[in-house]
Order: C-alpha cells, then structure tokens, then sequence
C-alpha cells in the first residue's frame, strides 16, 4: 500500500474525524477554511480514493456521497505491513521498529500482544 498524497490524505482525515458519509461539497468547503482548492480538484481525486478502495460511494439523489472504506488504525497497520515486507530481516525491522516505541507505545503493544493470547470466541 503506497502512502496517501497530500490531498489525498487531506480528504481522508475529513473522513475519518467525521466518521460519517460526506459529500465531496462538505469536503471542499472544509478544506477551503484552510486553503484554495477546486470542487473539480477534490471531485477528481475523491473518485481515485474510491477507485484504490479507500473510500466506497452510493448515490443519493444526483450527488455521491462517500465513505471511509477502513479505518485510519487499518491504514496505518498497512503501511506498517509494507515497511516490514521492505526488509529482508522482518524480525530485525520489527526490533528496530520496537525500539523506537516509547513507554506509552510499548504499553499499547503489550495490551495488543496480550489479545493474541485470547480464546477464539474472545473472552479472555
């Protein structure tokens, strides 16, 4: 999975923070609280995020309203995947990866660790 460019990443923050459906009008709007941009410029790559599967769509009347596909957690695990399948030592990378964590971070990953432990059902 390659790394979101800048609008890219742009638009799907909106998506992700709202945690709702979006039309690419409330996107742009948003964005231009900030910054210039173009319906057009936002439509054009609203429509790639939903053709590599970032985003899913459904019509509503004329306009398309669209979706996260995933979560920025689910995102971010990817990218994370990807760098690891980088190496040609995936416990060496993960090691570097590990000491990079600070203590909050390790704590994260010793809760997230313990889950692999769990019962298939999930009851612990």
């Amino acid at each position: 999975m390659r790394r979101l460019g800048e609008l890219e990443a742009e638009i799907m923050d909106r998506f992700w923070r709202w945690s709702r459906p979006a039309t690419v009008r409330e996107i742009v709007d948003d964005i231009n609280r900030l910054r210039d941009v173009a319906y057009t410029t936002v439509t054009t790559v609203t429509t790639i995020l939903f053709h590599k599967g970032y985003l899913t769509r459904a019509r509503e009347g004329r306009i398309w309203v669209y979706r996260a596909a995933a979560t920025r957690e689910a995102y971010a695990a990817a990218l994370m995947a990807d760098g690891l399948d980088a190496s040609e030592d995936r416990p060496a990378a993960l090691a570097a990866f590990v000491r990079e964590l600070d203590a909050a971070e390790l704590a994260a990953l010793r809760e997230a660790l313990s889950w692999t432990d769990a019962p298939a059902d999930g009851r612990r």
